[in-house]
């Protein structure tokens, strides 16, 4: 909604809502998971922006019956995400500013994809979190942002979006590079490769790519910069 010029009527958001800086002055509900309705109702929105990660069925359902509108969301890759901000713009009579936005998306994600064409792919292990080991399923739309960087999840297949894995799983698979995403919101949190991942080829060849994580785990505008971060962290070469 900031980003095309939409922030002013944004009146309530999550604990989790810090970019751009203008959000942190909003109203705070809660968190993704636990939202307080009664928070909510108060400040009488007439729209209610939910994205189905959360799997908030039940308080989706309490929002409906005070007559409040509810717009879910929930991109499964780049194309998604552009999706989701036109449909956002055209909900809110911004569409000239959506399209612009994504446009300009559109171009650098081209760009990208066009300057990694003829480079190798990369057999990459994304790594959510360490202990327990969480990885990117299927379902993520960081799974097309590394197919979109010159990139192979080694886990792409995997069902689901952010799935638990397995450490015997996460050796046998030999990655060539690791994604950390850590820094940003995270802070210092999933900064190291995980125990199993520690004599991996990625690990022995020195590829260990951290990259802010809020420019991979959140499908906005800025999923584009976390695209072009990753290709240029897996393929520098054809950037020059």
């Amino acid at each position: 909604m900031f980003a095309i010029g939409a922030g002013d009527r944004v009146v309530g958001d999550t604990t989790y809502c810090d970019y751009p800086p203008e959000a942190k002055n909003v109203a705070k509900v809660g968190d993704t998971l636990h939202p307080s309705l009664e928070r909510i109702i108060a400040l009488r929105p007439q729209v209610v922006l939910v994205s189905t990660a959360s799997q908030l069925e039940v308080f989706t359902q309490q929002l409906q019956s005070q007559n409040i509108a509810v717009f879910v969301t929930d991109p499964h890759d780049l194309e998604g995400v552009f999706k989701s901000i036109e449909q956002i713009g055209r909900m809110l009579g911004q569409d000239q500013q959506a399209q612009a936005l994504v446009k300009k998306l559109r171009e650098r994600s081209n760009a990208v994809e066009q300057a990694v064409k003829q480079a190798k792919p990369v057999r990459v292990f994304y790594q959510v979190s360490a202990e327990p080991l969480y990885t990117a399923g299927r379902d993520a739309f960081v799974t097309d942002l590394m197919r979109r960087a010159g990139a192979i999840s080694v886990t792409g297949e995997v069902p689901g979006a952010w799935p638990k894995y397995s450490n015997e799983s996460a050796l046998a698979a030999k990655p060539e590079a690791i994604i950390l995403p850590t820094g940003g919101s995270m802070g210092t949190a999933n900064a190291s490769p995980a125990e199993a991942l520690r004599n991996s080829p990625a690990v022995q060849a020195g590829r260990v790519c951290k990259i802010n994580d809020d420019h991979l785990a959140r499908p906005g505008p800025r999923a584009v910069d976390g695209l072009e971060e990753m290709a240029r962290a897996l393929h520098p070469e054809a950037f020059k």
